[in-house]
């Protein structure tokens, strides 16, 4: 069987499957289970568009990596093949680990686990699979392989996922703010002492890179109609993990159901072989097809917030940089709690708050380095002319009120 494939992007054309061994790591169940799992989680709802797939990301990533790899060797840095299969792989596999509805789930199915987490389970399971071909994969996305670039690639500042779910994002949902010169800061790409630079011609495409970031969290990711679509699903996954803990049967394949009526957490998740297996069964499609039958439930509260989804009847949400009063929160309970003819003790599900952040540039977990044409590197926060770059390196946070309409 030929394995040397080609798949056609939207976003970037053609894109070619490297090797047989990446493709048959593509053709691998958990990989192929990352097309059921939409890489925007609700954003749909605010943008009909955004139905591209993790599996969609993953591919477009590996590819980026491909072009990556050529510019540093095209500038004399030696990789060698088995290198070069390593960083596609890691990169390949990287959100492999991912959850329902991506980030939205991400804590409540398995409580206290990064999707990380999973993914390096996941990664190891493919590695005693094929005989220890994954190691070095395994050790650049580890961050443990002793060339640090290869990890910088994956997991950096400016690294190649960011690039593309950026670029993909913005194409699928239709949000201009968001498209990057990926092209032009790949070419710009080199190494200095190891370590992954951007040299001094490119440092604009990394301003516009860095500033798309932070336009896109507020528009797209951090939309407030985006957060109250999540946060509705959340409250739905908790009333059903809440009923079904006291014994009350619910409707829900098996992978679900071992994950509603089992507490599991970052402690039995790596010791007990099973849950890995019935979570590499889960995606959107187990959600959801549930959320459309719990809608007739007994239960008042989760038969509620699964019509609100439905009918796409969000809750209200309030963003602001201050806490909410104390008072009006009392207010706003005592309303709903009158309107609904619910209880003290259900009411968390209709009126609560939270908090949101939004970080464009992190310089504290590893820097943007920028190769001056004299030869000295600079961070670009120092190197941009650009007033406002250093403000991006400040975490912004947000609260946020979320309440039934209407009240």
């Amino acid at each position: 069987m030929n394995k040397k494939k080609i798949i056609n992007d939207p976003v970037y054309g053609f894109i070619s499957i490297p090797s047989e061994l990446v493709f048959d790591l593509i053709s691998h169940r958990y990989f192929q289970r990352l097309r059921y799992i939409k890489q925007l989680a609700m954003t749909h709802i605010v943008y009909p568009g955004a139905l591209n797939t993790r599996f969609h990301h993953a591919l477009g990533a590996m590819h980026l990596m491909s072009l990556a790899l050529e510019v540093l060797k095209s500038k004399g840095h030696e990789i060698s093949p088995e290198e070069e299969e390593a960083a596609t792989i890691a990169i390949l596999l990287h959100d492999i680990g991912h959850g329902p509805f991506s980030h939205a789930l991400e804590h409540t199915l398995v409580r206290g686990i990064k999707h990380e987490d999973i993914s390096l389970l996941m990664m190891d399971k493919l590695n005693e699979e094929f005989n220890g071909r994954l190691t070095t994969a395994i050790n650049i996305f580890k961050g443990k392989y002793h060339r640090k670039f290869f990890c910088q690639l994956i997991s950096g500042q400016v690294d190649l996922d960011r690039m593309d779910y950026l670029n993909r994002d913005s194409f699928y949902t239709g949000v201009s703010e968001g498209v990057i010169s990926f092209d032009r800061i790949i070419k710009m790409f080199n190494i200095v002492d190891d370590q992954l630079v951007v040299e001094e011609k490119g440092i604009y495409s990394v301003e516009k890179f860095l500033i798309a970031r932070r336009l896109m969290y507020w528009q797209v990711y951090l939309h407030k109609t985006v957060i109250a679509g999540e946060q509705l699903l959340v409250k739905i996954l908790e009333r059903a993990k809440e009923l079904s803990s006291k014994g009350i049967d619910l409707f829900a394949t098996p992978a679900l159901q071992h994950f509603l009526k089992g507490d599991v957490n970052e402690m039995n998740f790596f010791e007990e072989e099973i849950h890995l297996q019935q979570f590499s069964k889960l995606d959107d499609q187990d959600i959801y097809a549930s959320v459309k039958v719990w809608e007739d439930s007994e239960d008042f509260v989760l038969s509620q917030l699964c019509k609100m989804l439905n009918a796409r009847k969000l809750y209200k949400v309030e963003i602001s940089n201050e806490a909410p009063k104390p008072e009006r929160l009392k207010l706003l309970r005592s309303q709903t709690a009158a309107s609904l003819g619910i209880n003290e003790e259900n009411l968390a599900y209709f009126v609560f708050t939270d908090t949101i952040t939004n970080r464009a540039y992190n310089a504290e977990s590893s820097n943007i380095n920028i190769l001056m044409k004299n030869g000295s590197l600079s961070d670009i926060a120092k190197a941009s002319d650009l007033s406002n770059l250093e403000s991006l390196d400040r975490t912004v946070k947000k609260h946020i009120l979320c309440y039934v309409r209407g009240i």
